[in-house]
């Protein structure tokens, strides 16, 4: 085993990113906090003039606010993209709705006496505005600027799934790499940033009219300031790299193609649900894919050949606590059913029909247990309850359904499925601290994520697929108490991939092509391609 890396030590190691990932966590933030004052100022503003408008507008800024923030930036992608765009947009609306609000509130709770003594002595709409409204509403107004900026904080981090940046890059990266020195490299910044700016406004809330009115009317200026640490480095070009938060911190990923095979292209940290699509749509030119994933067909992708073989096998098996296979000793015959069943393009065709043709993935799962004469109606599950999870991909839900009926079918077991757990280090956890019993997993994760072996261990085993499975099942059985049984038959590897037209144009069949082509400066003409 590696030694034990603190987070002083990582934080050191990764100084360069983590300061890349502030400026630009700063910098979302920024620009969407500028953009909702300038539109809810004036919608506060005018709710308070026509109270009739303001149950429709605080309304609908009502329900933005209660829509889920990934689903929020789902809803962004086919309208704007991958990027800052559709990140800074969903933002801008979590934002608006304290902002409105306080507005409203702020100058409705104002004494009607002081109004009217002010259009006493002569004063215009816009003056009593400028003059009397806002002055004595500014402190309720901040109030509401200041709850916006703590929740776009925070919101902020899921930008990293759509190629946006931010902190959000080492907490799911972390997440994904089974790396709690990773995950707190991101949170911890992002909390010190929402406990910085909310102490900062707190102190400007605080300060009288007449000081604060000057600050507010800085406020703009520093925004603008903040928000250029984001616009300025996203002004490159040439090749652009896609790469899933996990792929970015793996020795057999972004660490290993820049250390072995020398690769420096411009990346962008995206989540694997949007990036094929990105490649597709011409956004991105080389992604790390999943060599058995159905969007390769589906957007016209190609692999390119690892020549130099930084990827380890990925054979597939369920990883089961030892504990529970010797209480139901007809589990592990059942789950070794599937072994040897499923082929790379048995798999990829699975895959393309749960990923790209939207099929729900226990007709999938049905449909391929029914072809090979697997299928049987449940039985009367009295015997006992087996917990099965899945990491948050097609590819695991299917499986995950596969073992439930296979189960259900040949045992007097109950199944309960708890899909959609997140990265391995989800996954690991809940199966290690028992909150499930088994989940489909890979043994080169097994081997790189979770056991991190040194490396002349891992010299000796890396390009065997017989000697990774034995290696981590020793293993795991030694420390965890965990048992992987007979692999599932398809390797779903890493890969790079790009769009089959733009690699056939430029000669492109391995990495080290790509790489080659990446240093010459003819690469920054993208032809469209």
């Amino acid at each position: 085993m590696e030694e034990t890396q603190t987070l002083w030590q990582f934080m050191q190691q990764q100084s360069d990113k983590l300061w890349d990932q502030v400026l630009a966590h700063v910098g979302l933030t920024s620009i969407s906090l500028f953009t909702a004052v300038l539109v809810g100022l004036p919608l506060g503003i005018l709710i308070a003039r026509c109270q009739k408008l303001a149950w429709i507008i605080l309304g609908i800024a009502g329900i933005l606010q209660t829509v889920p923030s990934i689903a929020l930036l789902g809803f962004m992608i086919p309208l704007l993209g991958i990027g800052m765009l559709p990140a800074i947009t969903a933002l801008f609306l979590y934002a608006l709705l304290p902002i409105i609000r306080n507005t409203y509130t702020g100058i409705t709770g104002i004494d009607p006496a002081i109004t009217e003594s002010a259009r006493g002595l002569g004063m215009t709409s816009r003056q009593i505005l400028t003059r009397v409204e806002i002055p004595l509403a500014l402190p309720v107004i901040l109030a509401g600027i200041r709850t916006a900026t703590v929740i776009n904080v925070g919101v902020a981090t899921l930008a990293a799934y759509i190629a946006a940046g931010g902190l959000g890059e080492f907490i799911f990266g972390g997440i994904a790499l089974n790396n709690t020195n990773m995950i707190l490299a991101g949170a911890i910044p992002a909390a010190l940033l929402a406990i910085l700016f909310d102490f900062l406004l707190s102190h400007l809330q605080q300060m009288n009219i007449r000081k604060s009115r000057l600050v507010a009317a800085a406020l703009p200026a520093l925004l603008l300031i903040l928000s250029s640490c984001y616009l300025l480095p996203y002004s490159g070009s040439g090749l652009l790299g896609g790469f899933t938060p996990e792929f970015m911190g793996r020795e057999d990923g972004y660490l290993g193609l820049k250390s072995k095979y020398g690769l420096a292209i411009p990346v962008v940290v995206i989540s694997d649900a949007v990036m094929y699509k990105a490649a597709y749509e011409k956004k991105l030119d080389v992604i790390s894919g999943y060599s058995t994933d159905g969007r390769l067909k589906a957007y016209d992708l190609v692999t390119l050949e690892d020549d130099q073989h930084i990827f380890p096998p990925y054979y597939a098996a369920p990883l089961v606590r030892t504990a529970v296979l010797k209480k139901y000793p007809g589990l592990q015959p059942v789950l070794e059913m599937l072994s040897g069943q499923i082929d790379d393009a048995t798999m990829t065709e699975l895959n393309y029909r749960t990923d790209v043709k939207k099929q729900a993935p226990e007709q999938v799962a049905r449909d391929f247990l029914r072809s090979k004469g697997l299928l049987k109606p449940a039985r009367s599950g009295h015997a006992g309850q087996i917990r099965i999870g899945s990491k948050i991909f097609g590819e695991q839900y299917t499986l995950a359904a596969m073992y439930k009926m296979l189960i259900e079918g040949y045992t007097d077991l109950q199944v309960v499925t708890k899909t959609g757990l997140g990265g391995t280090k989800i996954c690991f956890d809940a199966l290690t601290n028992g909150e499930i019993d088994l989940y489909p997993e890979y043994t080169g994760t097994g081997l790189l994520v979770i056991l991190k072996p040194r490396p002349a261990e891992l010299a000796r085993v890396m390009g065997d697929r017989d000697k990774v499975f034995e290696y981590v099942k020793n293993e795991f059985s030694r420390q965890y108490q965990l048992q992987w049984l007979r692999p599932i038959g398809f390797n779903n590897a890493y890969a790079l991939m790009m769009r089959r037209k733009q690699a056939q144009s430029f000669k492109l069949n391995t990495i080290s092509d790509l790489k080659q082509y990446a240093s010459n400066d003819n690469h920054r003409d993208r032809s469209g391609l």
